[in-house]
């Protein structure tokens, strides 16, 4: 029997990420979704429908980026890397109070386009100025993830007002766009309080939350030994009863923050059982390379937490703790994170490297088989990259592409370049 769809798509290579990559491939798509993926020999005899031929073009699932701050993409280069970890928050707080509502509108919006530019169709994004929302959603075809940010040590406000403010915002959006969730801070600049009750919050309304997490050894030092520079910056401005007792993992696990619903962003500086923790509590990692080379941190554990059975996927932080690069522009930038992955990891495969960019980052959103992935049931949501390689050459061709994405599309429309 043959099915009527109506597009299949055909490329030179077919590269699912959950499949091995297929020579003369083909998609079909249907209502916004993906009905089959093989071989164009195959889905011709199996389907009748419109077929558009990509070409020389190596096909694969949108990118989805685990991490980033589109609210500061216009901050791009205005903050020289710091000697000490602290001393970058101070640069940034005193950076945004000069901006307005609009400069935080235009800096979303010009880091969206960015990221559709180099073929990021998803992105788990954290939100410091909620009253954009929910017009910058309105204004991209990108899948945002908002995260609405919250701290309350400087404001001092009550943790539990902190909390609400959040909540009534995430409740008064329109369902049908973006997906919102809690993001606490960090260890440092939120209270216990706040982190169990965003913990419990997270829990009865089936929310994600997401939090920066043992970013800094500075960071680590204040929490598991009282001491360090942000302690002394901070031993001020908050109780610090908290610290002297652990790790910030070790923390965050006090007050039940580890759990399959977390996406734990950067995680540097693991005390001794901290990967096997987050292991045995699922919780994602979100790895952000150019920031990471930015502060220069100790090498990343990512083979102590791969071991441990952490997923660990992709983000791109945001243009604040970005350097520029000799050869490379400035920009949000998830292929630039691959490569700046494999530099400071050599000897990771390449396949495993876009996974951390695709399958990894979709299973830390709690959207495993719908985006990340060529498979049918998925979204359709797809790029297509020049190449005229062999097929054994597909996963390095991805890491090495420079430059804009000709063609994107997002649920089953181009968003990005049209079809020939």
């Amino acid at each position: 029997m043959c099915y009527s769809v109506p597009m299949i798509l055909r490329a030179r290579t077919l590269l699912p990420v959950t499949l091995p990559p297929i020579e003369d491939g083909a998609v079909g798509v249907s209502e916004q979704r993906i009905l089959a993926v093989g071989r164009w020999k195959d889905l011709r005899r199996q389907f009748a429908g419109a077929t558009t031929d990509l070409g020389e073009v190596l096909l694969l699932p949108g990118l989805v980026n685990a991490h980033c701050h589109l609210d500061y993409t216009d901050m791009a280069g205005q903050l020289a890397p710091p000697k000490l970890f602290p001393d970058w928050i101070k640069g940034l707080l005193a950076l945004k109070t000069h901006w307005s509502y609009s400069d935080y509108a235009q800096s979303w919006l010009r880091g969206a386009q960015m990221l559709l530019g180099h073929g990021v169709t998803t992105v788990a994004d954290i939100e410091a100025v909620p009253e954009l929302l929910p017009d910058v959603w309105a204004a991209t075809p990108l899948r945002v993830h908002s995260y609405l940010e919250m701290t309350g040590v400087k404001s001092r406000r009550p943790a539990r007002q902190v909390l609400q403010a959040a909540i009534d915002k995430i409740e008064s959006l329109p369902a049908a766009q973006g997906s919102p969730g809690l993001s606490p801070h960090a260890p440092y600049s939120t209270t216990p309080e706040l982190l169990r009750l965003s913990a419990k919050a997270a829990r009865k309304k089936r929310w994600r939350l997401t939090m920066h997490v043992a970013e800094s050894e500075p960071e680590f030092d204040m929490f598991q030994s009282r001491r360090g520079p942000l302690f002394a910056w901070l031993k001020n401005q908050r109780d610090m009863a908290d610290c002297g007792h652990g790790s910030p993992v070790q923390h965050l696990d006090k007050h039940w923050l580890l759990s399959d619903r977390l996406l734990a962003v950067h995680v540097n500086y693991l005390g001794l059982h901290d990967a096997a923790l987050l292991g045995q509590r699922k919780v994602s990692v979100a790895h952000c390379p150019r920031s990471h080379r930015y502060f220069q941190h100790q090498p990343f554990p990512r083979r102590e937490l791969m071991a441990s059975g952490v997923n660990v996927c992709l983000g791109t932080d945001s243009l604040a703790s970005v350097r520029k690069e000799r050869g490379e522009p400035l920009e949000l930038n998830l292929f630039a994170e691959m490569r700046a992955f494999a530099e400071a990891n050599p000897g990771s495969p390449p396949a495993s490297i876009l996974q951390m960019a695709t399958i990894n980052g979709a299973h830390a959103l709690g959207l495993e088989g719908k985006i990340g992935e060529l498979s049918p049931g998925a979204q359709a949501d797809l790029i297509a990259l020049p190449f005229s390689g062999r097929l054994s050459q597909a996963y390095e061709a991805v890491l090495r592409h420079a430059g804009p994405v000709p063609r994107v599309m997002i649920g089953g429309r181009w968003v990005v370049g049209q079809a020939p």
